[in-house]
């Protein structure tokens, strides 16, 4: 009976999940988390669902579990993960099949399995590296033109600050750049 699964199972199979070092710190891959659950309930189901997609951003669930001896349901985890398309280079043609993946890597760790050093799977955290190098990088296009547009229009960097109140441009929200950036356009029209 698959039940009777103890602490020291899971800590055994856990053993066996191979790791991929991000910035020093050790990860487990979803497909080794996949192999550690089929290794611990190889008759057990994981099933994902769609549960919106929407404006280009999806969200999905994975549920876990195995069946008791008179067929009935027995979940174990669950896990939700949503994607953006375009957020990546990846996500462009992708973001459906990532966010399977990471909700599948997030019920495997409600489930115990590949989490000795995170709940975030090497997947996730590649994509949130990838995700914060996307943004530094508008962030900074955005300061360019920004500075830029501040010679042209011969405007002072602290009248523009001042009406954020921020001391500087790196205190500008991604969406105040924006917004400046428009307001000094049209002073060039």
């Amino acid at each position: 009976m698959v039940s009777s699964m103890k602490f020291e199972d899971i800590k055994k199979v856990n053993e066996t999940i191979m790791t991929t070092n991000i910035k020093g710190k050790e990860y487990a891959e979803v497909n080794q988390r996949i192999k550690a659950f089929r290794m611990l309930y190889p008759e057990g189901f994981i099933t994902t669902e769609i549960l919106s997609n929407e404006d280009g951003v999806v969200v999905m669930k994975a549920v876990a579990g195995y069946y008791n001896e008179d067929g009935t349901q027995h979940i174990l985890a669950t896990g939700t993960a949503y994607e953006k398309e375009n957020s990546t280079f990846i996500n462009k043609t992708s973001y459906i099949e990532n966010a399977e993946t990471s909700c599948i890597g997030r019920c495997m760790a409600m489930c115990g399995i590949g989490i000795d050093t995170s709940v975030a799977s090497a997947e996730e955290v590649t994509n949130a590296i990838n995700n914060q190098e996307t943004d530094l990088n508008e962030r900074i296009e955005l300061e360019t033109e920004l500075q830029e547009l501040l010679v042209k229009t011969e405007t002072d960097l602290d009248k523009v600050l001042n009406n954020y109140k921020k001391e500087s441009t790196n205190d500008l929200t991604i969406n105040e750049l924006k917004n400046a950036i428009m307001i000094l356009k049209k002073k060039l029209k």
